[in-house]
């Protein structure tokens, strides 16, 4: 998570200078103005906190930290220590960065140190929501429960990532063996027949040969102008992405314009939100930290920056649901659930359901759009094959007719 490095001055006009880590420069911002103060600058300092120990090549995957949270919750619950777990942990953990980590936490806790404030040094693989649970869990004396919600909740999320991954794999293969076939076919293949119509004496090539013979001279002679297009593409989407109005752009292209697409983003956000909350109320988090957390955790600026807007509405005496509503963002049945919840008493129980249920929902229409898709790829690679094929063999074909028209005339 970045570093920000903000001035700001309170009610009676002292500047007061300092640094914090936040998800963004915008929840930094509100979280000032809530506080009080008027922010005058915030700049990002380009370093992350917890970088400058347990660093080194490789990285953390969310399965390591998912097995890392099963196993801690388990020997907790047995009865060991805390420095004793983090001991045999940190030995029996297979990936080396990880490792490095938990021994790294284990000699601040030896120290003196809280587990929540030894593992908030290394954000980049303790976010804000492994944090906030496992302070909850030391505040009530309750942190095997914690871990567990909390390993509950990183398998439940390493299920939905590979659900999505597997359904794009597919696909994904589809599209670059057609890529490879054609770059192929274009490369190595149509030079030969542009040859052979040359000897023939073909002199109008039909629209087709001649679209497939422009595109073999362009990746023969020019190719590197087709690598500096997509290099530029790329990097223009990147250097967007990093604007807050890009951002903000890319964000809402994602959930409301991608043809089919747009829903399934727009429902593993929901079930995403929901499945987050739920375990943070569930351990005992305050709403208005839970809020924070969960706009950091949902990966979207719009629905973030809606839940954000939602907490100051909370933080002001309204009910949660009202601010969802009117957000436009969330279905009327999550905005009911949530209302009924928060009626009951039962608002992470409710919100449990709701990430069921919307998980369910993605489950489906995975499997719906991994049916679709696959013989929509199978046309597209017969296209793309059949009209390479069609092309070069137009012109023999026009040759053989002409030959064939000649002799009858004679």
């Amino acid at each position: 998570m970045p570093i920000f490095q903000y001035t700001v001055s309170d009610a009676t006009g002292n500047v007061r200078t300092g640094t914090s880590e936040a998800e963004s420069e915008e929840i930094l911002t509100r979280r000032l103005q809530e506080q009080g103060f008027r922010v005058t600058t915030i700049k990002k300092t380009g370093k992350t906190k917890g970088t400058t120990s347990g660093t080194g090549f490789g990285r953390v995957k969310l399965r390591d930290v998912a097995i890392f949270c099963r196993q801690f919750s388990t020997m907790i619950d047995a009865g060991v220590s805390l420095v004793r777990t983090l001991d045999v942990l940190g030995e029996q953990t297979q990936n080396p960065k990880l490792r490095r980590i938990i021994k790294e936490v284990q000699v601040e806790v030896e120290g003196g140190s809280t587990l929540s404030k030894a593992m908030s040094k290394y954000p980049a693989v303790f976010n804000n929501l492994f944090i906030g649970l496992i302070r909850a869990g030391e505040v009530g004396g309750v942190l095997e429960e914690s871990l567990q919600r909390l390993a509950h909740f990183l398998e439940k999320d390493m299920e939905l990532r590979r659900k999505v991954k597997s359904a794009l794999t597919y696909p994904t293969i589809v599209v670059i063996v057609a890529v490879l076939i054609v770059l192929g076919l274009t490369t190595f293949i149509v030079p030969k027949f542009i040859d052979l119509f040359k000897d023939l004496g073909v002199k109008e090539l039909p629209w087709m040969t001649q679209v497939l013979v422009d595109f073999s001279n362009f990746l023969k002679s020019k190719w590197y102008i087709g690598l500096l297009i997509i290099f530029l593409v790329w990097f223009s989407i990147k250097m967007l992405g990093r604007t807050r109005p890009g951002r903000r752009f890319i964000d809402r292209f994602k959930i409301s314009w991608i043809p089919v697409f747009s829903k399934l983003i727009h429902k593993v956000t929901l079930a995403r939100f929901a499945r987050t909350l739920s375990t943070l109320l569930s351990a005992g988090v305050p709403i208005l930290q839970a809020m924070e957390t969960v706009a950091g955790a949902v990966g979207n600026v719009i629905v973030s920056d809606a839940i954000m807007a939602a907490r100051a509405r909370i933080r002001e005496g309204e009910r949660i649901k009202d601010p969802l509503e009117k957000s436009r963002l969330f279905p009327p049945m999550v905005v009911h659930m949530i209302s009924i919840g928060e009626e009951s008493g039962s608002l992470d129980h409710m919100l449990t359901k709701v990430a069921d249920f919307y998980e369910g929902e993605v489950d489906a229409q995975l499997q719906s759009l991994t049916a679709a898709i696959e013989p929509i790829m199978i046309v597209f690679l017969g296209f793309c094959v059949g009209f390479i094929v069609i092309a070069l063999f137009m012109p023999l074909i026009q040759v053989v007719s002409n030959l064939s028209g000649g002799g009858g005339g004679e």
